[in-house]
């Protein structure tokens, strides 16, 4: 059963690109069949994942757009071993083309479906906004990791997002939830982590993933190599961290799964 999250959070800086790709290429070590979809315009992924944004033939623009079809945009990256549907500064004019369109909202889902069963997990990387293309993955996915940093402001915006999140379910994707929260740039000395942390604890429970993501040189530097921390550094603690947070995310889908069979011989 392929699933398909959304890495989203409408601030910018807290994440995201590097959740994506690390996360991406650290499911691929646990042998798992993964698609990463760079739905930011920025194409941060894309060049992350070792793939130039400037020579792209096709793109995510094209797939939006109904140019191509999503099997003929896709690219395999050599440093994460994953496939990507890259992204570019086209991507831009998609989003206003996009408002024109019919069921506008649902281009990338209908995309996806082509190649849903190629893959055991498809990760988007949404852009630092609440735009029409955060809307097409957040109507895509089956859940939205939700990507932070443990500070004041952080907070705030968490509640709006929580909001949207809650309207897109109602209206759009009734299956959507939150599958989880990840502390990124983790610092334990700073007491307002540590404040912002219990917090995050208090409201969301068991949805907060138990790994955080520390602050890391490595994980830093692994982006202008055009590779994965994991591919630069395997022993750099962004490294483990990633795989421990890969491992945390198969844990809990083995045990939703176990859970259902079990809910539904009962019934």
């Amino acid at each position: 059963m392929t699933k398909i999250y959304a890495i989203a959070n409408q601030k910018g800086g807290v994440g995201k690109t590097t959740t994506c790709v690390n996360l991406a290429a650290s499911l691929v070590a646990t042998k798992k069949r993964v698609l990463l979809v760079d739905l930011d315009p920025q194409g941060n992924a894309t060049m992350g994942s070792g793939i130039g944004k400037n020579e792209l033939e096709k793109s995510i623009y094209d797939v939006l757009t109904e140019r191509e079809a999503i099997g003929d945009c896709l690219v395999f990256s050599d440093s994460g071993k994953y496939q990507v549907l890259p992204a570019n500064g086209d991507l831009t004019a998609a989003e206003v083309e996009m408002l024109a369109l019919e069921n506008k909202e649902r281009r990338l889902q209908n995309a996806i479906n082509q190649v849903r069963d190629q893959f055991d997990y498809i990760l988007i990387d949404c852009p630092p906004s609440l735009n029409m293309l955060t809307l097409n993955a957040l109507a895509a996915c089956d859940g939205v990791i939700i990507a932070m940093q443990c500070e004041y402001y952080a907070l705030e915006g968490l509640s709006a997002l929580v909001n949207t999140i809650q309207q897109i379910q109602r209206v759009l994707n009734p299956n959507l939830k939150i599958e989880g929260l990840l502390r990124t740039m983790y610092d334990p000395r700073n007491s307002l982590t540590n404040d912002v942390s219990a917090q995050l604890q208090q409201h969301f429970g068991d949805r907060l993933y138990r790994t955080c993501i520390p602050r890391n040189v490595r994980l830093a530097e692994a982006p202008s190599f055009g590779m994965p921390v994991l591919a630069f550094d395997r022993q750099s603690k962004g490294a483990i961290a990633y795989l421990a947070l890969a491992g945390e995310i198969l844990r809990r889908n083995e045990h939703s799964s176990k859970a259902a069979v079990e809910a539904a011989a009962t019934h």
